[in-house]
């Protein structure tokens, strides 16, 4: 019997060496579970944190944007409106001309007339000469 007692006494301690074995991978595994989960706890806090930096700078870049358009658009509507002045200034003054010289302007228009269906004229004359080519 000597040899099935210690035959019994090996197999319990090969059963709590093993049983000790388990208990200390079930304790690596949650430590490494607990590991992980504050690894990835500081990592959402740290893509929390960016994504606070960066949500003020995107409105600061679509100030700046809106901005920019706005001194567009003024500065556009600024140089329409002084375009239209000056305009009217030089119909207003072309008008006073025609009504202080009405033969002069007649002449002036005519010598326009004839200059523009002279350019039209030689611009569709030296096409035409292009494709026969």
């Amino acid at each position: 019997m000597n040899v099935q007692s210690a035959t019994e006494k090996a197999a319990s301690t090969a059963h709590s060496v093993a049983d000790g074995v388990l208990d200390s991978a079930k304790e690596a595994v949650n430590v490494t579970r607990r590991a992980a989960s504050n690894t990835l706890d500081k990592a959402e806090a740290s893509v929390d944190s960016l994504k606070d930096g960066v949500n003020p700078a995107i409105d600061d870049l679509a100030a700046r944007a809106q901005e920019l358009a706005n001194r567009g658009i003024n500065y556009c509507a600024e140089t329409s409106e002084r375009a239209r002045r000056q305009l009217n200034q030089v119909a207003d003054t072309t008008t006073r001309y025609v009504v202080d010289q009405p033969g002069k302007s007649l002449l002036i228009a005519a010598a326009a007339g004839a200059a523009f269906a002279t350019i039209i004229f030689l611009s569709r004359d030296s096409s035409a000469r292009r494709r026969d080519y």
